[in-house]
């Protein structure tokens, strides 16, 4: 995985690929969240094999491609016709493919201004979470992280809760990765990095985008204070905590 989709840390890419190849092992990297984010060169990673994906471009859903690199043999996905290289059978999605060209050609023209405004947004946000809302932590690298991402744990809430008060505000976030969507259980990433079960079930992540504006985030955070407090408020876990403290 090029950058990790849920707490957003840029992977070290081109040592393992280096390591890859010193020992014969072909390298391909999961680059969905990556592609159009950052500047990828497969040559100086030693990447064989690349998979990015349309709908994080601002392209289409459901298209997506597999760079593999010159002379590289793998056998076919799905057997049948040879009108994609053997490599599977199936009619292409033209106007898929269309799309994603043309998401793809402008996502690398835009990518330098584009991100240079994400990662101060970016920073804006994380910057004012972490001082102003107490026993708050940014989970994943702090720098080595993709331009658009910030994922937090508030501990001593539900991070169920957070996300439906969030909603009804029109604010849309996540706890964790789509693809874990369906599962009350907490990220499987943030209990492999660590983090116990309790705080882990509090976390939150925002993506932003081009379109993002500083007042959006204004407006983000001071909902987050609010719904953090009120949640706190209700938790006997926080209540304790807070007498402890007072000792």
């Amino acid at each position: 995985m090029y950058a990790n989709n849920e707490i957003g840390t840029i992977q070290p890419i081109r040592e393992i690929g280096e390591i890859a190849q010193e020992n014969g092992i072909l390298f391909h990297t999961d680059a969905v969240q990556a592609f159009g984010q950052l500047p990828i060169q497969v040559d100086e990673c030693h990447i064989d094999m690349l998979s990015a994906s349309g709908h994080k471009l601002n392209g289409p859903k459901g298209i997506g491609f597999l760079y593999v690199r010159k002379g590289l043999k793998i056998r076919s996905f799905i057997h049948g016709g040879a009108q994609e290289r053997k490599r599977r059978a199936g009619t292409e999605n033209i106007p898929g493919i269309v799309g994603l060209g043309a998401a793809t050609k402008r996502a690398l023209e835009t990518m330098q201004e584009r991100t240079a405004k994400e990662i101060e947004l970016r920073d804006y946000l994380i910057d004012r979470v972490l001082k102003e809302i107490p026993y708050t932590r940014l989970n994943g690298d702090r720098t080595e992280r993709l331009p658009n991402n910030a994922n937090f744990s508030f501990q001593f809430i539900e991070g169920e809760s957070l996300l439906i008060m969030l909603d009804m505000e029109g604010i849309c976030g996540s706890s964790g990765s789509a693809c874990t969507s369906g599962s009350l259980d907490p990220s499987h990433v943030l209990l492999a990095i660590g983090l116990p079960h309790e705080i882990a079930h509090g976390s939150l992540r925002l993506t932003l985008s081009e379109e993002t504006t500083k007042e959006d985030l204004d407006f983000v955070i001071e909902t987050i204070k609010k719904i953090v407090e009120r949640l706190r408020s209700m938790s006997p876990l926080y209540e304790d905590f807070v007498k402890k403290q007072a000792r």
